[in-house]
């Protein structure tokens, strides 16, 4: 990627934190940075590349184009660069490709939940808060729960009916009072359940009560003068205070959600997602889809809600969205912010689709600056004609026969809108007998098509036939008969009014006439005719001059040809004598010649 093309996009990039991309060629990640302010980043890539590492320049001369995501905070630009970089392993983030992930606190679906740190995230039922950037403050919160409320640590299945056949005992955990020996049945589900209740609030940061209770208890120790209890306690509340605020990208009250918001042009609808955990960004994506119709963003949203969130595995119960949709999950909780934390994020997700929407028509002003002249002409014969690749290969018929003799047609070949003669063929009909333009069309195209079919050879992307309605229904049949409808688009296109017909469709469509892809058919048309005019005429003329001498017996088009360019015509030829003919055709031939004739003149 060169200065140039940064200079082109630099006015799309904001000054916001975010996480930037820089892919190659095959759309492949080959970087994944964090920014405090994008612009100012991406721009000391392509500034005075002198100071730049080795590796730095190469990377971004080996990158093809970059794209970014705009978060709130640096925090949050760390955690999602995280996640990118063990999701791609890209290549250039050496350092960074060491196993690590972020960590989770868990508390499992089962009866008497345990509560543990983990770094994997399944899809069990079991509630999860994180992910958590420092190891030890999340230690501390872990430590500070089970000092508060104990917790058992066994993962024995503590079902009702193993409780009370007395299938396990009370273990070491009891002993020290780490644990109320629910195992034995000591502790109630319900007591336990409560404790559950009030750990979830303090990971959600809902600790109001939590902290009443804390400073009762200080208040407590202090009194029994027993300082040191209170420092500690003191000490772990203050840990326990701060712990959350530095990893959230809104408030506390965010648990687990999935926020989209779409953007939408004439031919294209964007949608964004972004997956929250519990208030943390963990992952975030911009999906581009084509319109068919005029669909609704409603409708558009409800189409790729459900696939956004079986590909990131999300068992968010709630999602923010700008609209309401029509969903099958009927459960699933559906918020229209209007102000708020829920608003925030709603807010930068419409922030990033923007920006991505912005990016892309900059992305086709520069794409169509950098085609060439046959770029663009094919790319607007594909619009035109609806078509759903670029028709590099066209190919054109025409018939060509003067009141039924002498019927021949022609294919002419244009590759990249240019016309590649070495491709183009003339056809002698051999099936039809008199004036009959359709049939002639239907043997030729399939002769073409057959044979390009048996000798492996690619077929075009567009066939263009030189006619209306008829001589395209006929060129149908045998695409059909070969296989190759719905393979290539056969269109005509008919003189007079220049109507493009498509089959089986009896209305025409009109192209503008002063456009290039209109222009491109009637130079195909044209110089189809011309090759067919001018093989007819050669064949027409071959025959007028030598069908007399290719009637003698024993005399073949080769020594026609030769006694036609010696002696110019037959009238001459026929006034030879022996002698002379056999000096340019030997006394065989000779011979034959002069019998011939002068038993015609009997």
């Amino acid at each position: 990627m060169t200065t140039e093309d940064y200079k082109k996009i630099a006015q799309t990039i904001p000054h916001d934190p975010g996480v930037y991309r820089f892919r190659d060629e095959n759309n492949t990640i080959i970087y994944v940075g964090k920014a405090k302010n994008l612009k100012k980043r991406l721009a000391s890539y392509f500034g005075n590349k002198k100071h730049q590492a080795n590796k730095t320049r190469t990377m971004v001369r080996n990158a093809d184009h970059f794209e970014f995501t705009i978060v709130d905070t640096e925090t949050d630009a760390l955690l999602l660069e995280n996640t990118l970089i063990k999701k791609h392993q890209p290549r250039y983030n050496v350092m960074l490709k060491d196993g690590k992930s972020y960590s989770y606190i868990v508390i499992k679906k089962e009866r008497f939940p345990r509560v543990f740190i983990t770094r994997n995230v399944w899809k069990d039922g079991s509630t999860y808060f994180g992910p958590y950037s420092s190891k030890t403050r999340l230690k501390i919160i872990l430590d500070l729960i089970k000092q508060l409320f104990p917790l058992r640590t066994c993962n024995y299945n503590l079902s009702e009916d193993n409780i009370g056949k007395g299938k396990f005992k009370v273990c070491l955990e009891y002993h020290i009072k780490n644990c109320l020996g629910p195992c034995e049945g000591r502790e109630t589900q319900e007591h336990y359940d409560e404790k559950i209740k009030q750990i979830k609030n303090i990971l959600r940061g809902n600790f109001g009560a939590v902290k009443t209770h804390f400073k009762t208890k200080m208040k407590e120790h202090a009194e029994n003068m027993e300082f040191e209890k209170a420092q500690s306690l003191k000490e772990k509340l203050s840990a326990f205070e701060n712990y959350q605020g530095k990893s959230t990208v809104v408030g506390t009250n965010i648990v687990d959600v999935d926020v989209f918001s779409i953007a939408a042009d004439e031919k294209n609808a964007y949608v964004n997602y972004i997956k929250v955990i519990n208030g943390a960004i963990i992952n975030t994506y911009t999906i581009e889809m084509t319109k068919n119709l005029n669909e609704e963003e409603s409708e558009l949203l409800g189409f790729t809600i459900p696939f956004l969130r079986e590909k990131f595995n999300s068992i968010a119960p709630e999602i923010i969205l700008p609209i309401e949709v029509t969903l099958a999950e009927e459960e699933l909780i559906q918020t229209i912010p209007q102000r708020g934390d829920k608003k925030n994020l709603l807010d930068l997700s419409e922030k990033n689709v923007k920006y991505f929407l912005l990016q892309k028509k900059k992305d086709e002003i520069n794409k169509i600056k950098k085609q060439t002249s046959s770029e663009r002409i094919l790319n607007t014969l594909k619009e035109d004609l609806k078509m759903d690749r670029l028709p590099l290969h066209i190919e054109c018929f025409d018939n060509s026969n003067l009141q039924g003799s002498h019927p021949t047609a022609s294919c002419v070949v244009f590759k990249n809108a240019k016309p590649a003669k070495k491709d183009y063929r003339h056809f002698n009909i051999k099936t039809v007998v008199g004036p009959d333009d359709f049939a002639s069309m239907e043997e030729v195209v399939h002769r073409r098509y057959r044979r390009l079919q048996d000798e492996g050879e690619p077929l075009p992307q567009l066939v263009i036939i030189d006619g209306g309605k008829g001589q395209l229904s006929s060129a149908m049949k045998s695409i059909k008969l070969l296989g190759l409808e719905g393979k290539i688009v056969v269109v005509g296109i008919a003189k007079r009014l220049e109507e493009i017909f498509f089959p089986e469709d009896s209305i025409p469509i009109y192209i503008d006439k002063k456009s290039e892809s209109l222009k491109l058919i009637q130079q195909l048309r044209n110089e189809a005719h011309r090759f067919a005019i001018t093989f007819h005429r050669t064949k027409r003329s071959q025959n007028f001059t030598s069908t007399e001498l290719t009637k003698i017996p024993g005399i073949g088009q080769k020594t026609a040809d030769k006694l036609l360019i010696a002696f110019t015509s037959v009238k001459n030829i026929k006034t030879l004598s022996h002698a002379e003919l056999a000096q340019e055709v030997g006394n065989g031939n000779a011979k034959k010649i002069v019998e011939y004739f002068k038993e015609q003149e009997d």
